[in-house]
């Protein structure tokens, strides 16, 4: 059984799910820091007619030192959820999908999510579901395991009975294949290809939110998202 790990992204760009594809199980890492900078878990792009078009989750972390992905809580003043959905209107509305999809927006920027992790789970559940995935998909908090790296990825491995883990290849150089082997678990390296497809606003820009992929492309998105290569080599 292939296994690999993805921290919960917010409205995440194509090659994760690729990379989900690619295995039969993906468990997403809900317990792990919260990172202290600029983090994908809580922002993403999108395209505007004025060029890329930053989303951002306020979460609330000040004060609050260092916590779990699954402890960040939204930040609920403000009318940025409000801003954000009509940003997106905006920019979609002539988007040949758009409109299958608007209701989800709705939700996404309306209901109000108490915790990051709800939120980014919900956006990713619908995504995996409009890409028509089946892999299946647990949280790190499901298997109650505490470990750290370097032994993490090698616990999660055990428990769920993995032969094998994918990991991006530009993230090889973390991993040490003689452990793996020791372990009995293959170390496989993963190069997402980057779907290319009509986009609106100009020239076309890779590795946005796969929200723009569907938006423009509906489900045929299913099929640019599969691509990638697979092997047991760090390149």
């Amino acid at each position: 059984m292939i296994v690999s790990t993805c921290r919960p992204y917010f409205a995440p760009f194509p090659g994760f799910f690729t990379k989900i594809i690619q295995s039969d199980l993906a468990v997403l890492l809900d317990t792990v820091q919260f990172p202290r900078g600029t983090t994908w878990l809580t922002r993403n792009r999108w395209k505007s007619h004025q060029g890329m078009l930053w989303l951002t989750v306020p979460v609330s972390k000040k004060g609050l030192g260092l916590q779990r992905i699954s402890d960040v809580k939204i930040c609920c003043d403000g009318q940025w959820c409000r801003k954000h959905l009509e940003s997106l209107k905006t920019a979609y509305r002539h988007a040949p999908y758009f409109d299958d999809h608007e209701a989800f927006c709705e939700e996404m920027f309306s209901r109000q999510f108490e915790k990051l992790i709800d939120l980014n789970r919900c956006v990713i559940t619908y995504l995996l579901k409009q890409l028509n995935i089946k892999t299946k998909v647990l949280l790190l908090s499901d298997l109650g395991i505490s470990a750290k790296e370097p032994r993490l990825t090698m616990e999660i491995c055990r428990r769920v009975d993995g032969t094998a883990f994918l990991v991006g290849s530009s993230a090889g150089k973390y991993f040490e294949r003689d452990a793996f082997e020791k372990n009995g678990i293959e170390l496989m390296f993963f190069k997402p290809r980057i779907p290319v497809y009509p986009q609106l606003w100009g020239p076309f820009i890779p590795n946005l939110s796969v929200f723009d992929l569907i938006f423009n492309c509906g489900p045929k998105g299913a099929e640019m998202v599969t691509g990638g290569k697979v092997d047991g080599s760090y390149k």
